[in-house]
């Protein structure tokens, strides 16, 4: 490796020379302790007695004939303030938790068989992306495993399956790259480049990827460049120094108790955009979903606090390398702030990222479904407003396990009114978020109507399905999720401002909407009814000469009370040249125009 370039940040694939690399002659490995005194490194093949690592400008290097992949090691580091005992920053895979030993890996011990899939794969920005959000801990539990889980293998086909029954183009993983705590769900990490081994071995999550893709799946991850665990076998300073940390405390520490990244250090942006290349290159993720955004571009998230420029400098070069060596993986930023041109390319003055995380659309629709209907009207714009700003952005519209936990309740309970008349509220915040412009995601469970919020020590209530609310609730997911699937009016060119027009947008006092989505010479209508009480909605016929129904959430099949209709046709009025469509209380109709 160039150490020129490491020292200039301009490398993406550190992973090639640090760490541990075996082959016919046994395994090399080298660590970047710059401020050590001297690194020793201990491992099963020599009886875990320390042995010196080649000391060469910043870097330690040692080779070991008798170091096999499968054996664990450590770096035993020697600085000003004593010894202590680390993982391998660059290692490959690792111990389960508590234990922290590197193990040897060999990344070529798995050939993918996805050829095809990585030639057409796309950012799909004119395509259908529909995600399902999941923990693999807890979607889903192992009764003869201790700790309750599935490998990645043993997961693989039941997965799979699941997902496509219903309608999903991808699924979002959880970071899985190595922590010491269950209940940070992956969020503080200890191994930047080691697959979690709760759920196997490097070579069981490609294949679980390489089947996600022979099956017609994406497969995301989300990936953590802004903070770290700060436990001290780690890279809590590593070599003694605040290496890859801030040494100031102010800003040094995050509201998580985690260690902020020191991106002003060159060799720390190495180290990070190696790992995000190195999960797109060598495990064929097909994007990234980075977390805390918001932290990156202001100090510790904090717009009073300014604005970080090395953190948004080093944003920028990372996105823009990953987008070089990986034309067709998507970046997409979870960030809440209002920070212009996040997915506007780099050249452009933007931070380079492919999707935002629409957070308003969120936060401002579930707000609404709060709202007790005789108040909704004064809350219309709540619904209207996302439309105003929309088109600054490629946005992506997220319910993530964000929503689901820590007292702010799931879907279903989020919906105003007693158990009843969730449901039909639930269906209709459905119906809008799949209409709406922009990328789908949602958080396992969702899709039938869990009301407990999510926790990573138990598996979804799959026996909720036995009940017919819960049940046909997941039908009309599916139903849904196909509709969007199926029609490009629905998602090719919803970045588009001739592709969105309001219909009903001023309804105020009877909490309806209407709006129709155009592409490709199709058009879809959708009306809403968000009150509590039957409406009935008019509207011009302008160029539509009939609309044919291709979904009413409060039909019979998904417990509503809409009697079953086949192929339902509305035709105009000839003395007004309007539609009028009655609305069930709570209720949403699609129609193909």
């Amino acid at each position: 490796m160039d150490m020129h370039e490491f020292f200039m940040g301009n490398i993406f694939d550190a992973y090639d020379f640090f760490g541990a690399h075996p082959d016919d002659t046994g395994t090399v490995f080298r660590t970047f302790a710059p401020s050590a005194v001297r690194v020793s490194i201990i491992g099963e093949w020599n009886g875990w007695k320390e042995e010196a690592m080649q000391k060469n400008g910043q870097v330690y290097s040692y080779h070991s004939p008798d170091a096999r992949k499968g054996m664990m090691y450590k770096y035993v580091i020697y600085s000003q303030s004593g010894r202590k005992e680390h993982c391998d920053p660059y290692g490959f895979a690792m111990e389960l938790r508590p234990a922290f030993s590197s193990i040897i890996t060999d990344l070529m011990d798995y050939k993918f068989t996805d050829i095809k899939w990585m030639q057409k794969r796309s950012k799909n920005y004119d395509k259908p992306m529909n995600i399902y959000e999941v923990h693999l801990g807890s979607w889903a539990r192992d009764p003869d495993n201790e700790n309750g889980w599935f490998t990645y293998s043993e997961i693989a086909d039941r997965l799979i399956s699941y997902v496509k029954e219903h309608g999903y183009t991808h699924i979002e993983f959880m970071p899985l790259s190595e922590h010491p705590a269950d209940c940070s769900w992956g969020y503080q990490n200890t191994g930047f480049f080691a697959p979690t081994s709760r759920y196997g071995t490097p070579a069981q999550l490609m294949e679980l990827i390489d089947k996600c893709h022979n099956s017609g799946i994406g497969v995301i991850m989300d990936f953590v460049p802004v903070h770290f665990a700060i436990d001290d076998y780690a890279l809590a300073k590593y070599d003694g120094t605040c290496l890859y940390e801030y040494p100031n405390g102010s800003v040094g520490q995050s509201e998580w108790g985690t260690y902020n990244f020191i991106h002003s250090r060159r060799e720390v942006c190495c180290f990070l955009q190696s790992a995000a290349n190195y999960w797109l290159s060598v495990y064929h993720f097909d994007g990234l979903r980075m977390d805390a955004i918001s932290r990156a571009i202001y100090w510790q998230g904090d717009p009073a606090r300014g604005v970080n420029g090395c953190t948004v400098e080093f944003i920028k070069k990372m996105n823009e390398g990953l987008h070089r060596l990986h034309p067709t993986a998507m970046l997409i930023a979870e960030d809440s702030t209002s920070f212009p041109k996040i997915t506007a390319p780099v050249q452009y003055g933007g931070l380079g990222f492919d999707y935002k995380w629409d957070l308003g659309w969120m936060n401002d629709t579930f707000d609404y479904f709060r709202t007790p209907p005789e108040e909704r009207k004064y809350h219309h714009g709540k619904i209207t407003f996302s439309m105003m700003y929309y088109y600054n952005e490629l946005y992506l519209l997220p319910v993530s396990h964000d929503e689901n936990v820590h007292g702010k309740a799931t879907v279903i309970q989020k919906m105003w009114g007693d158990y009843d008349v969730k449901f039909p509220q639930a269906r209709a915040f459905y119906m809008y978020m799949y209409s709406h412009p922009g990328k789908k995601l949602n958080f396992m469970g969702g899709e039938f109507a869990q009301f407990r919020e999510w926790d990573e020590t138990r598996e979804q209530d799959w026996e909720l399905l036995k009940y017919p609310l819960h049940d046909s609730f997941r039908r009309y997911m599916t139903d849904l999720s196909r509709i969007y699937d199926n029609r490009p009016s629905l998602y090719s060119g919803e970045y588009n401002p001739d592709c969105f027009k309001w219909i009903l947008a001023d309804e105020s006092e009877t909490s309806v909407f209407a709006y129709k989505r155009c592409a490709e010479n199709e058009t879809t209508v959708i009306l809403l009814n968000l009150s509590d009480k039957e409406q009935n909605a008019v509207i011009p016929a302008e160029d539509i000469k009939r609309l044919k129904e291709l979904l009413n959430s409060d039909s019979t099949i998904y417990s509503g009370s809409t009697p079953v209709e086949p192929d339902v046709i509305i035709t105009p009025d000839n003395e007004t040249d309007s539609f009028t469509i009655t609305l069930a209380p709570f209720s949403g109709r699609i129609f193909d125009a």
